[in-house]
């Protein structure tokens, strides 16, 4: 079993930047792959970016080059730090991963981004 519990989303004017938390109840190293992904309101869940247990990082378009997925596994948690933020950012961000052959999602996390 994996539980995944997401944090610091919030309100942010556009340019500015947050640092989303993804932490998990077991060792993520041998959970492996962790993925962010968002949903708009009235939208479909997209991906964003991804980091594998060797820290091999792939990322959307939409997001590559301003936003960076990294993990600790000291701390058992993975994190995206969102930069240059825009309107169109504005999502509930859930972190995922597979273990076990089962797919695990958090709770998601609102962010925010006025104009």
């Amino acid at each position: 079993q994996v539980q995944l519990v997401e944090s610091g989303g919030g309100l942010v004017q556009a340019g500015g930047s947050l640092r989303l938390s993804c932490a998990a109840s077991g060792s993520i190293r041998s959970i492996g792959a962790v993925a962010w992904y968002r949903q708009a309101a009235g939208k479909l869940r997209d991906f964003i970016a991804k980091i594998s247990s060797s820290d091999s990082t792939s990322y959307d378009d939409s997001v590559k080059g301003r936003f960076t997925i990294s993990r600790d596994n000291t701390k058992n948690t993975v994190y995206l730090q969102m930069n240059s933020l825009e309107p169109e950012d504005t999502a509930v961000y859930y972190c995922q991963t597979i273990f076990g052959g089962r797919s695990y999602w958090g709770q998601g996390t609102q962010v925010t981004v006025s104009s």
